[in-house]
């Protein structure tokens, strides 16, 4: 499993023009699953996401994760995050689980996220809009293995 973490002022997702999902003063969040990723993998990184400190306290410092300083997440599927571009110039997406395998990852990601923190999504294969302004920017990806 693999997240992609932004910092962001704001974020919003939409889909044929309606929202969907947003977010104020958090995190916007990409993930992707491949074969063999499992609930254990979602624990991992939803204890890693609400507890990465990547938020300035009083001192400027990133010492805050999203817990301690309230705010929301924005949890978008995206299975290009496993994109192999090692061979030509068109990626290839076969490290990229697919289908109702991901999408039953995905729903559990973000319903263990949501025991910690406010958390809103997109819909999970549709073709989706993303508005978002980043802090910082602040961008990191993590891995579960």
């Amino acid at each position: 499993m693999r997240v992609l973490v932004n910092r962001v002022k704001r974020a919003s997702v939409s889909v044929d023009g309606k929202e969907l999902g947003r977010c104020v003063n958090g995190i916007l969040l990409f993930s992707c699953f491949k074969e063999g990723d499992s609930p254990k993998d979602i624990d991992y990184l939803v204890k890693k996401v609400i507890n990465l400190r990547i938020f300035d306290d009083e001192n400027g410092v990133m010492n805050k994760s999203i817990l301690s300083m309230g705010g929301t997440i924005l949890s978008i599927s995206q299975f290009t995050l496993y994109a192999d571009a090692s061979n030509g110039n068109r990626p290839s997406y076969i490290k990229a689980l697919n289908g109702e395998k991901a999408k039953v990852l995905y729903d559990l990601f973000n319903e263990k996220l949501n025991e910690h923190i406010h958390t809103e999504t997109g819909k999970f294969g549709a073709d989706m809009k993303i508005d978002a302004l980043l802090d910082g920017p602040i961008t990191i990806q993590i891995d579960s293995k």
